[in-house]
C-alpha cells in the first residue's frame, strides 16, 4: 500500500510528467499521483512517493521518468466513441474518399493516441461491415500511444467484457471477436489491418512520413500548451492528404485556424487542410 508524506514534491514529479509528455497536470489533481504510481512503485520495491521523488533526486534514471509520465496519461476511449463522426464517413466521407482513391485503391487513417486500440478496431469493422469492395484494397490503419502497456493490449485485440459492452453493437462482438475464456479477442481479418506501435506526438519528428486520408485526434490536445498544440497540429497538416480528413474532440479546436477549414456536417464538425501559400 502506498503511504503519502505531506512533504512529496508533486511540483516536482509534475516536471518529469509535463517535459516528457508535454501533459499540464493541474496542482489540484495531485492526487492522481497516489492511484497512477501505485504499481509502479511496487515494482521498484517503494512504499512512498516521497522515496520515488528522493531517488530520482539523487540519481537521473530516464527510463523510471518515462514510467511515471507513461502512467499518468489520460487512457479514456471505447468502440465507435462518439459515433457521429463514424456515421460521417460511412454515409459521405469514405464514398468520397473511395471514389478519390479509386486508381490507387489505397486508403490510410491514424488513429493518434489510440490508447488501446478500440478506435483503430472501430474504424476496421465499419470499413468491413459497410465497404465490402475495400477488401481488395491496400488499407492501413495506424495506431499510436505514448503508453507502451496500451499498445501492446491493441496489438492483441484483446477485451474485458466491460470495454466490450462500451459503444459496440451485439452483432460486431459476434462478427468480429472470439470468446477467449473471460475475455474477448478481435479475429485476424480486423488486426491485419491495424498496426500499433508507441510514439509520443509531442517529441518531432511524428513517426510517419507518408500521408494520411484520414487522422483520428480526439481529446488529446486538452492536456497541451499553447505551443504544443500548435507544433503538433503543424505536423499533422503536413502528414495529411490536400483532401484528407481530422477529426479532433468536441470540445477542441485547431490551434492555427488559417491552416484548417472547419466543416460541420452529420452533427459534427471536421477539418480539411488549407494548402500553404
Amino acid at each position: 500500500m502506498i503511504t503519502t508524506s505531506a512533504t512529496v514534491d508533486y511540483g516536482f514529479l509534475r516536471e518529469i510528467v509535463g517535459r516528457l509528455s508535454q501533459n499540464v497536470l493541474d496542482p489540484s489533481r495531485d492526487y492522481l499521483f497516489e492511484t497512477r504510481l501505485t504499481r509502479l512503485l511496487r515494482n521498484e520495491g517503494m512504499t512512498q512517493l516521497e522515496e520515488l521523488v528522493e531517488h530520482l533526486r539523487i540519481r537521473k534514471n530516464p527510463s523510471l521518468e518515462r514510467a511515471i509520465a507513461e502512467a499518468m496519461t489520460i487512457n479514456e476511449t471505447s468502440f465507435f466513441r462518439d459515433g457521429r463522426p463514424f456515421e460521417l464517413l460511412r454515409t459521405e466521407l469514405l464514398p468520397a474518399l473511395m471514389e478519390a482513391r479509386r486508381l490507387t485503391r489505397t486508403l490510410r487513417f491514424w488513429s493518434a493516441a489510440c490508447s488501446t486500440g478500440q478506435e483503430g478496431y472501430s474504424l476496421a469493422m465499419l470499413m468491413r461491415e459497410n465497404f465490402p469492395s475495400l477488401t481488395s484494397w491496400n488499407i492501413r490503419i495506424e495506431g499510436t500511444d505514448i503508453r507502451n502497456e496500451v499498445v501492446e493490449r491493441a496489438r492483441h485485440g484483446l477485451y474485458h467484457r466491460i470495454e466490450m459492452n462500451r459503444g459496440l453493437p451485439a452483432r460486431n462482438v459476434v462478427r468480429y471477436f472470439d470468446h477467449v475464456g473471460e475475455d474477448w479477442v478481435a479475429k485476424p481479418e480486423l488486426r491485419q489491418l491495424c498496426n500499433f506501435r508507441q510514439a509520443n506526438l509531442c517529441q518531432p519528428p511524428l513517426p510517419f512520413h507518408e500521408r494520411f486520408d484520414v487522422i483520428f485526434l480526439r481529446n488529446v490536445m486538452l492536456y497541451f500548451s499553447q505551443e504544443t498544440r500548435r507544433t503538433l497540429m503543424a505536423g499533422i497538416h503536413k502528414l495529411l492528404a490536400s483532401d484528407g480528413i481530422l477529426f479532433l474532440g468536441s470540445a477542441e479546436q485547431p490551434s492555427d485556424p488559417s491552416l484548417w477549414n472547419a466543416i460541420l456536417a452529420g452533427a459534427t464538425c471536421h477539418f480539411r487542410p488549407r494548402s500553404l501559400p
